[in-house]
C-alpha cells in the first residue's frame, strides 16, 4: 500500500515532535476502517524503532526492521481480540490481556529504546479492561508508548481518550481519493469510490475482493422483495452466508438513492412503495441492525425482522 495523500500531514506533525524529543506516552488513531490507519502505525513503529531512519521511515535493513518484518522484535508488542479456551476469537479484549500488556510494560525495552505497545481494535476492550488500562495511561514509563487503534472511537470510555493524543482519519477530498485509487490500479476508481461512501481504501478493497458484485445483487433482492417476487427467509439465508455487514451496507446505501431519485424527480430504482419517511425508517433500522450484528442478538433474527419490514 502507497502511503496515502492524507496521511501527510499527520506524519509530518509526528515526525517534528519526534525531531523535538516530545512524543506522547499515548497515541489514539480514530476513524472509519479503511482510512490507512494500521498502515500508519506499522510505518511509524518502523521508523521510530530504525536504526537509521530517513525522514521517519524505516530503512529496511537494520536489524531492527527485520526483526519488525519478521513480526518479532521484543520492543513491539501487539495486542489484539485472543481466542478462548476452546479456539474461538473473542469479541473483545478482556482485563487479563491488559493487566499482562501493563505488566510486560514495567520492564525496559530490550534494545535500550522505545518500547511500544499497540491495541487494536481498542474500541473492542470491555469495561474492566479499560479501566486496567488507565493506570498504565496515568504512569507510563519512559520510552514506552501505547498506540490505540479506534474503527469506532466514542466506543471507547473518555477517561482513556483524553489521556490520548488524537489523530483523526477522515474521508480525503474526492479528487484526492480517486488519484490514491488510479494509482492502487484500481478500475472503475469512480464508481467504487461512490459504492463506499468515499471511502478509498474500502472501495479498493471492495474490488479486489469482488464485493462489489454483492452491491447489484443487493439491489435485486430488494426490488424482489418490494415486488414480493422474493421471500424475506431466503433473502435473509443468502445474506446470511456472506458478510451480512457489508450487505447492509449496501441495502442502506441502496435505501438513501432511493429517497434521492424521488427528490430529483428519477425512475426509482428499487420501486419501493414505501413513502420517503417509511424509507428513512428502515434506512436508520438497516445502520442499527449492522452494527448489532457485532453483538450477542442472533443475526438470522435480526435481518429477518428487517426485510420483512422491507415487504
Amino acid at each position: 500500500m502507497n502511503a496515502p495523500t492524507w496521511h501527510a500531514r499527520a506524519w509530518c506533525c509526528l515526525q517534528a515532535r519526534r525531531q523535538h524529543e516530545t512524543l506522547p506516552h499515548a497515541i489514539l488513531l480514530a476513524g472509519p476502517s479503511g482510512l490507512g490507519k494500521r498502515h500508519f502505525l506499522q510505518r511509524f513503529v518502523h521508523g521510530l524503532l530504525c536504526e537509521k531512519p530517513n525522514a521517519g521511515d524505516g530503512c529496511g535493513h537494520c536489524r531492527h526492521c527485520l526483526l519488525l518484518k519478521a513480526g518479532s522484535h521484543p520492543d513491539y508488542i501487539t495486542l489484539n481480540c485472543s481466542l478462548r479456551k476452546d479456539g474461538t476469537q473473542r469479541s473483545e479484549i478482556v482485563v487479563e490481556e491488559i493487566r499482562a500488556l501493563s505488566a510486560r510494560l514495567t520492564t525496559s525495552s530490550q534494545f535500550g529504546g522505545w518500547q511500544i505497545a499497540s491495541i487494536d481494535p481498542a474500541d473492542t476492550m470491555n469495561v474492566a479492561a479499560a479501566n486496567a488500562l488507565l493506570k498504565t495511561l496515568e504512569e507510563p514509563a519512559r520510552q514506552t508508548m501505547l498506540v490505540l487503534i479506534a474503527d469506532v472511537p466514542w466506543r471507547l470510555p473518555a477517561t482513556i481518550r483524553s489521556r490520548c493524543q488524537r489523530i483523526d482519519f477522515k474521508l480525503p477530498p474526492r479528487e484526492q481519493a480517486l488519484a490514491w485509487l488510479e494509482a492502487e490500479g484500481v478500475t472503475d476508481a469512480a464508481q467504487a469510490l461512490h459504492a463506499a461512501g468515499n471511502n478509498p481504501g474500502r472501495a479498493r478493497d471492495w474490488v479486489r475482493s469482488g464485493a462489489l458484485a454483492w452491491r447489484n445483487e443487493v439491489r435485486r433482492d430488494l426490488k424482489a422483495l418490494a415486488a414480493g417476487g422474493a421471500a424475506p427467509l431466503e433473502v435473509t439465508q443468502r445474506w446470511l452466508d456472506i458478510e451480512p455487514e457489508q450487505r447492509l451496507w449496501f441495502a442502506a446505501q441502496a435505501v438513501a438513492d432511493e429517497v434521492s431519485a424521488r427528490v430529483c424527480g428519477n425512475a426509482l430504482p428499487l420501486s419501493s412503495t414505501m413513502d420517503s419517511e417509511a424509507l428513512w425508517h428502515w434506512y436508520d433500522h438497516a445502520n442499527r441492525a449492522r452494527e448489532a450484528l457485532r453483538g450477542p442478538l442472533r443475526s438470522d433474527l435480526l435481518l429477518f425482522e428487517l426485510l420483512s419490514a422491507w415487504c
